[in-house]
């Protein structure tokens, strides 16, 4: 039903319009069916979720249910939370005053009764926005019950000259007053146990009890849990009684493929418009970093357990593009193009975001981004070139024999990192054998990309083992594996 809630201010007016009250999850559960069957996305902009969260996260919805988001860090559980706010009603009523948010036609609280007891239909009301109805704690240990539910204010009973067996020395806590909203608490298995506990009745019998005071409050919250596998063993655990009132569990996951992690990284990087203008970012660029972080995932070096967040391609595509763009403007420049070699920029947002295993840390977190860097250049090489057989038969010939003697005769390919993007392309159309390779295998590529598939065929012949990379303070050095050792001889 719509309400002119501009011309609505008490009681008597809203009776008179006819409005119906509707707990919070029937709202939510109206608003989705409505969405469902008009064919439009509840939960827009959350991606690699439309065959496996989503349709879990709406039945749970239909079911009324409280629901536990459960999954590593940086796979939007807390934004699909926030969206939830979509499906609440644009406006709300509530009793003017009020700390709990009363329905005018449902009060609860003494504050509202009496009011509305005392002036009837001409009981202010005020209309709260669906935005404001979202309230979110992150669990840590010093939380306490009277943060969640509420103690007993004395500073209110001595101003009020109250005594302590009087309700209205009640000071409530965030729970309570998220009445008729969604309330998000974050990372639950951080909370201690005795805090968890707390949660019960709230979420059961709707009743809260405050320093001996029994108060009948039948909240009207929709909860929303989020919660990490690793905290189960590394910080606390969900107490199992609290579990068993959580009506629906949801396991969250990473994106399946680089398609659906491009659109979330370039959905919410944070870029200035004057960077994206000055660097252009090839389309294989974008799947490289993509790939460094599904390597990451599977890396021996990092722990599984603890995950790798989406929140680290983020971050890495735009110190991409920031290390292009310095590189730009220390040369004078207004545009430039992403350079494989502007990868190393990346593993600060990398390092800081991962954590290794003993195995890891013996090699170090920068030694490890840099493995990563090179696995994810091996792995899409494939896709662009021919593949470079593990074993191969003693002079057998490859594609890559006339670009390999190249290196064989010269005394090594360097690539600085300040070269402006004249000397860039200049250097790497030097090597002849590098052109042709990339007119047999990749004729219809846009010729904006093509200094780009140079380098990634250097790159990838160098973890192939077909040639030797070496980092200098300020730039690479591509050379033959044997020609210096022969040539000593």
């Amino acid at each position: 039903m719509k309400l002119d809630y501009k011309n609505i201010h008490t009681l008597g007016e809203l009776k008179a319009a006819g409005y119906q009250t509707k707990s919070v999850k029937d709202e939510l559960r109206d608003n989705l069916i409505i969405k469902i069957k008009k064919g439009e996305d509840a939960f827009p902009g959350v991606w690699g979720y439309e065959d496996s969260v989503i349709p879990e996260l709406e039945r749970a919805i239909l079911s009324r249910h409280n629901i536990n988001l459960l999954g590593l860090r940086g796979q939007a559980k807390t934004r699909l939370a926030h969206l939830m706010v979509n499906l609440l009603d644009e406006y709300i009523p509530v009793v003017e005053g009020s700390e709990i948010n009363d329905d005018p036609m449902k009060p609860m609280s003494r504050y509202a009764m009496e009011l509305i007891k005392e002036k009837g239909d001409d009981t202010a009301i005020t209309w709260m926005h669906k935005d404001e109805r979202f309230a979110e704690k992150l669990a840590t240990p010093d939380v306490t019950v009277a943060d969640l539910i509420g103690d007993v204010d004395p500073i209110k009973a001595a101003n009020l000259k109250l005594s302590y067996a009087d309700d209205r020395v009640i000071h409530f806590g965030m729970i309570p007053r998220a009445n008729r909203c969604i309330f998000v608490i974050n990372e639950l298995p951080d909370l201690q146990a005795r805090i968890q506990v707390s949660l019960f009745n709230i979420l059961e019998e709707g009743d809260i009890q405050i320093r001996g005071f029994k108060l009948r409050l039948p909240l009207d919250i929709q909860f929303v849990f989020t919660a990490n596998p690793e905290d189960y063993t590394n910080r606390g655990s969900i107490v199992t009684p609290l579990k068993d009132r959580i009506g629906s569990q949801i396991l969250t996951h990473y994106p399946d493929d680089v398609e659906t992690a491009r659109k979330i990284t370039e959905q919410e990087a944070k870029l200035d418009s004057r960077q994206t203008d000055a660097v252009y970012v090839p389309d294989l660029a974008k799947d490289l970093l993509e790939q460094i972080i599904f390597e990451a995932r599977e890396s021996e070096y990092v722990d599984a357990k603890s995950g790798v967040s989406a929140r680290t391609s983020i971050t890495a595509f735009e110190n991409l593009l920031s290390t292009a763009e310095r590189r730009s403007l220390l040369n004078g420049g207004n545009h430039t193009m992403v350079r494989l070699s502007d990868f190393l920029g990346i593993i600060p947002s990398i390092t800081g975001k991962i954590e290794l295993v003993y195995e890891g840390e013996q090699e170090g977190a920068d030694g490890v981004a840099a493995i990563l860097i090179d696995d994810a250049v091996k792995t899409l090489f494939p896709t662009y070139f021919p593949k470079i057989n593990k074993l191969e038969r003693k002079d057998e010939e490859t594609v890559y024999d006339e670009l390999l003697h190249w290196f064989f005769q010269g005394e090594g390919f360097e690539l600085m990192d300040d070269f402006t993007d004249e000397e860039y392309k200049r250097a790497l159309d030097s090597i002849p054998a590098l052109n042709q390779l990339l007119k047999e295998h990749q004729p219809d590529y846009d010729a904006k990309d093509a200094y780009f598939l140079k380098e990634l065929l250097l790159w990838g012949l160098v973890s192939y083992k077909k040639l030797n990379k070496q980092r200098f303070t300020d730039g690479f050095e591509f050379k033959d594996l044997y020609s210096s050792f022969l040539k000593g001889i």
